[in-house]
């Protein structure tokens, strides 16, 4: 019974791995206009009552993509010591830039999630602010800056991160920042380096 129980596990497993694979491939390719319980199946050759029972819904399988490849859903909550907590903050916001630029079907589902309040999706807001609040107070308690402080900066860049690679494949430059070019990237990342110089640097 045990080693029945086993396999259904992992059959279960393989399953839902290759329905978020095909999900991905799907956006990827035709973004949503095809999107659909009957063209998911067809594709994935899952059976439509499986994609159902595990995730709800196309929405819930989406839902889920998102789940499994968002940056701040899946960091890591390990802080350094505060001497490497500088470098740490800017390569944090360093991998949300190269984690969601690199990702084209995350870049639509984000701008997909804008226009969605179902409950799955304010499930994964609420797991976001968890974090996000966690990584902010301890920050804060590391380097002795207010907490409303902290947050509002964080705030600005996580937003802006997406906001601006959301942007990219519709507007080139914003600011004369060549968006669809690694050049204005790294002109991004160098002038968020110089933002989190300055908060740590007041603290000395």
């Amino acid at each position: 019974m045990k080693e029945k129980s086993i396999t259904v596990e992992r059959d279960r497993e393989a399953t839902e791995k290759r329905l978020l694979n095909t999900i991905g491939e799907m956006i990827a390719n035709d973004g949503f206009e095809k999107i659909g319980i009957n063209a998911v199946a067809t594709q994935s050759g899952v059976s439509k009552i499986l994609i159902y029972r595990y995730f709800g819904s196309v929405e819930g399988l989406m839902a889920a993509y998102i789940r499994q490849h968002d940056f701040w859903l899946n960091f890591p909550l390990e802080f350094p010591e505060r001497e490497q907590l500088s470098a740490f903050v800017k390569k944090m916001f360093q991998g949300q830039i190269e984690q969601l630029r690199s990702n084209p079907t995350l870049k639509r589902l984000y701008r997909w999630e804008l226009s969605c309040n179902n409950d799955m999706i304010v499930k994964l807001r609420e797991q976001r602010e968890k974090i996000g609040v966690n990584l902010v107070e301890k920050v804060s308690q590391l380097i002795g800056h207010p907490q409303q402080e902290i947050a509002v900066m964080a705030s600005i860049l996580t937003a802006s991160i997406t906001y601006l690679v959301m942007l990219e494949d519709f507007c080139p430059v914003y600011n004369s920042i060549p968006l669809n070019n690694d050049s204005g990237w790294k002109q991004i990342s160098e002038g968020i380096e110089v933002l989190i110089d300055k908060v740590f640097h007041d603290e000395h």
